[in-house]
């Protein structure tokens, strides 16, 4: 069996959050999938017409997505703010659905810990 490498979680987790933001009215003007390339979506909330800069992480079990790393997100904000965009933070945990302590492998049950989408700035 072959193992789900970080950037197919990466995109798991981009796909998921991609969907949302879609469901809530969000028109993509950008979207970048590499990882540790953010913002990963840049995109208008349509009524409003408002920039947001959308930052995706995946984590495996035992780490906690809702985590960050605030001295990464600090400079992340200094330059939303030069933009004047908002920033959004979706952080999704993934587990193995039969063991959590074991490795995620391609065609295997996963399960997925995700709290939504956060505003940051």
């Amino acid at each position: 069996m072959e193992e789900l490498s970080q950037q197919d979680l990466h995109n798991l987790a981009m796909n998921h959050v991609g969907k949302e933001l879609e469901n809530h009215g969000f028109e993509f003007l950008a979207v970048n999938s590499q990882l540790k390339k953010h913002p990963q979506f840049v995109c208008v909330d349509k009524p409003t017409n408002t920039l947001h800069f959308v930052m995706v992480q995946a984590v495996t079990y035992p780490n906690n997505p809702a985590e960050y790393d605030t001295v990464f997100m600090e400079t992340f904000k200094e330059h939303a703010k030069t933009k004047n965009a908002k920033v959004l933070y979706a952080g999704i945990g993934f587990a193995n659905a039969q063991d959590y302590e074991s490795p995620i492998f391609k065609n295997q049950d996963y399960i997925m810990n995700y709290e939504g989408i956060t505003e940051i700035l």
